[in-house]
């Protein structure tokens, strides 16, 4: 299954902009195994936090972003869990990319 297929089960779906977005925020990743999506929905949630933090204002206009981000965050825990022996590692290391694009 594709990831697009498996983030298009997920109940309740996310409101139609958000799913657009998130959507849009994977791009190609999209295509790819649902076996992968741990690692490619914390690897697009940097990648728009990096995008988030290099802005020089974040107002109103960066919620639907932060919410993206949040939300592949959600996704990529929840695919995570079908793995629970290695959901502490997989923890630490979104956590150690997700808190280098602050340091950037």
């Amino acid at each position: 299954m594709t990831l697009r297929a498996w983030l298009r089960e997920r109940t309740p779906p996310p409101p139609p902009r958000l799913a657009a977005r998130i959507e849009e925020t994977l791009g190609a990743r999209c295509e790819q195994d649902d076996a992968e999506a741990t690692d490619l929905c914390v690897s697009a949630a940097g990648e728009l936090l990096h995008e988030l933090l290099a802005r020089p204002s974040a107002g109103r206009e960066s919620a639907l972003d932060l919410l993206t981000v949040d939300a592949l965050v959600t996704y990529a825990f929840e695919a995570a869990s079908r793995e629970p022996a290695s959901l502490a590692v997989r923890a630490t290391n979104a956590m150690s990319g997700l808190a280098s694009a602050a340091r950037e």
